[in-house]
């Protein structure tokens, strides 16, 4: 008697490990970047400059100045500065821990189980039956990974580095920050579409950032409200990378809960 055929895997192709502890830690890793704006409300309501803190009007930065005066033009005095920055060294940590643990086949199927991640390519007529290369899903998350590390290792500096210590590292790390993570985002938005809902949501937060970012540079942040525009460009990113953390995290759990029932 014969058994039933079963269609041969295509070639380059490879089950992710959805139940595996390090995407696990990884997702919540990367959704663990909300706490963030827990620590910027603190920071907030401890403010002590003349004049009250307004998200509208200052800049992100200004909360984790680490002297009370004057910084170009605007008065600050953030008395929880090391919460502040502090905050920004923990959200980058997790990003950078995100992209180091969330592999890119986990990424290409967005942590669905069952579903085969492909890393290479079939050649074409034009070229050589033995030639592997990557399909563009596996470049793509790749590239994602990269991104968000560059955005986490972004916001460390900007938390190591001050805004009021006179140094062009800040700047820089907050550019990091918003272009790593803006186009971290706008990539898996395209590279998740109708793998999850969440996709539209993710590649919305990266258009946002970088459709703000581009204001600011055409602009020199001269604006009436460039702690709004600031915020465009930041809050984005740290939604987005969560929402993505929390679709990976659901379903890591989902698949772990599933492994686990199967064993009893």
């Amino acid at each position: 008697m014969r058994g039933h055929a079963t269609a041969p895997a295509a070639t380059g192709t490879f089950l992710p490990d959805v139940s595996a502890t390090r995407a696990n830690i990884g997702g919540w890793a990367q959704l663990s970047v909300v706490q963030y704006f827990v620590a910027e409300a603190a920071v907030i309501e401890a403010w002590a400059g003349p004049e009250p803190y307004n998200r509208a009007t200052g800049f992100i930065s200004d909360l984790g100045a680490i002297s009370c005066g004057v910084y170009e033009d605007r008065a600050v005095c953030s008395p929880l500065h090391v919460l502040m920055n502090a905050s920004f060294v923990v959200q980058g940590l997790a990003l950078i821990l995100g992209a180091a643990l969330l592999t890119a086949g986990l990424l290409c199927v967005a942590a669905r189980p069952g579903v085969r991640a492909q890393r290479f390519r079939a050649a074409t007529a034009q070229e050589e039956p033995t030639t592997r290369l990557l399909a563009k899903p596996w470049i793509m998350a790749v590239a994602i990974r990269i991104l968000t590390g560059v955005s986490g290792a972004g916001t460390v500096i900007v938390g190591l580095v001050p805004e009021d210590v006179g140094s062009p590292w800040h700047f820089a790390g907050a550019l990091m920050f918003f272009v790593g993570g803006g186009f971290a985002l706008l990539l898996l938005g395209i590279l998740w579409f109708r793998q999850t809902p969440m996709s539209w949501f993710i590649a919305a937060c990266g258009s946002l950032c970088i459709g703000a970012l581009i204001v600011g540079g055409i602009t020199g942040m001269e604006v009436p409200h460039p702690g709004t525009l600031e915020r465009l460009m930041g809050y984005p990113v740290t939604i987005g990378l969560a929402a993505a953390g929390l679709v990976i995290a659901q379903r890591v759990r989902t698949e772990r809960k599933a492994a686990r029932l199967r064993v009893q």
